[in-house]
């Protein structure tokens, strides 16, 4: 029997699967990490202990409880959070914690400067994207301003991704996808970095190599392989952000085919038929060279709800404490008795990229409960999440079809009041593993045991969510942009 390993490191936790050639899982690992937050506005991991210390046990797990002869894995693919952040020194260590993706807004003066000194439209059009706080670019220079002494021992600049398979092969590559977000470095057009926009944030040697996700980066080292059991010489692939792979995982492949991925944020994928570049949006060359995606997130999701169960639901036993809140605002009508809620707890990222945004609940009154508060805070991602999907709109980018995954499918109340408030259908997959699950297609992919659309069969459609549109959810919407408008001053005012 031959098997792919694919696994991902998320925002809270690395989830691995062995999975055979026909899509069956033959085993399932994961091992939680947190992300650390040094101070207000900035987002981090220890890139030893969170990403290869859970590569190395999640791997050895799946070894383990699967018993399957390592020599039968025939590629391995890994993916992470991104876009982050790490410097390395000539050996491959990290030189500091790496810094996360649009949730970490610490380099706003150097994506102000940028804009500033190359010119917003320069920007969209020779990398795709606007400066925000998902772009890499900024955060380099950010480094250099404020570390000038880690800057200067820097040997490479990697994301997670790139670091797990350097571990793994001592090659340092990067797919062209995950550099998309490296603005103002990499040009979407010649797909290659770049410096002539801003020759001042780093030599273009200390890059990784380009790849596309479903090529063989290089293999597992000795090293590496008495560190996670594998057999020296496994293929490793480019791989990619772990949006990106899940998008996959639940067959987005066809232009039209949209993901909405209910994790610790939100983030949705269209696989595009073009190139569209709006600064509302993010653009990158998917996964294969000829291909295009749009892609979208919130910035906090997932991440708010548990927020409210442990600050807000501290009576309820974690383990039961989201069913029991699902039920508690299952009781409170859609609406939440008059309730709003701004997600922007960390700020937000798309359609209105502002760091200085801020969480809020409004309209509340004595009458009010926790499940019409717990109700309103789903409803207002759902609302965060409508005004994406009304920007695709706005851009002739509405999906054909939307798959939905991640942990937050399990939750019927969010499916329902997303597909409800922004009017779109979902199809949900009959496996949600995520990430990892794509990981292993797209290792797969590269040695040549599937073809793409054999995705439809590893993982066919299971059931879907119907919308029901109403116009008291249309005028809660408005209200909700309204909300917004006129209090971001505020927000930003309180620091």
């Amino acid at each position: 029997m031959a098997y792919t390993l694919g696994i991902d490191i998320g925002t809270y936790e690395t989830k691995g699967v062995l999975v055979d050639a026909a899509g069956a899982v033959h085993a399932q690992a994961s091992r939680g990490h947190q992300m650390l937050v040094p101070q207000p506005g900035w987002a981090e991991h220890r890139p030893e202990e969170d990403w290869w210390g859970d590569f190395v046990y999640v791997c050895r797990t799946l070894l383990r409880d699967s018993g399957v002869d390592p020599a039968d894995i025939k590629a391995v693919a890994c993916s992470a959070i991104g876009p982050c952040m790490l410097p390395v020194d000539a050996q491959g260590a990290p030189l500091m914690n790496g810094v996360l993706y649009g949730v970490d807004g610490r380099a706003e003066a150097e994506v102000r400067a940028l804009t500033d000194r190359i010119g917003e439209d320069t920007i969209i059009a020779r990398c795709g994207n606007a400066l925000t706080s998902q772009s890499v670019g900024p955060k380099i220079l950010w480094l250099k301003h404020s570390h000038p002494e880690i800057y200067a021992n820097t040997a490479h600049i990697l994301t997670s991704t790139s670091f797990l398979v350097q571990r793994l092969t001592g090659e340092v590559v990067i797919d062209h996808y995950t550099a998309a977000n490296f603005s103002p470095l990499y040009d979407v057009e010649t797909q290659d970095w770049i410096d002539d926009l801003a020759d001042d944030i780093l030599p273009l040697d200390k890059l990784p190599r380009l790849m596309w996700s479903n090529e063989i980066a290089g293999h597992v080292t000795r090293a590496a392989a008495e560190a996670t059991g594998l057999v020296p010489g496994t293929p490793v692939t480019a791989g990619t952000i772990d949006a990106a792979a899940e998008a996959l995982s639940v067959g987005v492949d066809r232009p039209g085919d949209m993901m909405m991925m209910y994790g610790s944020t939100i983030f949705i994928i269209l696989r595009a038929q073009s190139k569209v570049t709006d600064p509302r949006i993010w653009y990158a060359p998917w996964l294969f060279a000829g291909e295009h995606a749009s892609m979208a997130g919130l910035a906090t999701s997932g991440t708010l709800t548990h927020w409210f169960r442990d600050q807000v639901a501290r009576d309820l036993d974690p383990a039961e404490a989201f069913p029991a809140l699902a039920n508690e605002a299952a009781a409170s009508p859609p609406g939440a008795n008059g309730l709003l809620m701004l997600p922007y707890f960390s700020g937000e990222r798309t359609p209105i990229h502002n760091i200085h945004a801020k969480g809020a609940l409004f309209g509340l009154n004595l009458t009010h409960t926790r499940g019409d508060m717990y109700r309103a805070l789903i409803e207002g991602i759902a609302h965060g999440t409508r005004h994406v999907t009304d920007t695709f709109a706005e851009l002739g980018q509405s999906p054909t079809r939307l798959l939905a995954v991640g942990g937050g499918t399990k939750n019927a109340l969010w499916l329902q009041a997303t597909s409800n408030i922004t009017g779109i259908d979902q199809i949900v997959c009959e496996k949600t593993v995520g990430a990892s699950y794509g990981d292993a297609f797209l290792a797969a992919l590269a040695i040549g045991t599937v073809e793409r659309p054999e995705i439809s069969t590893w993982n066919p459609a299971a059931h879907s969510i119907t919308a029901t549109p109403s116009a008291s959810y249309d005028a809660a919407h408005d209200l909700f942009l309204r909300l917004y408008a006129q209090t971001k001053d505020i927000a930003r005012a309180l620091g």
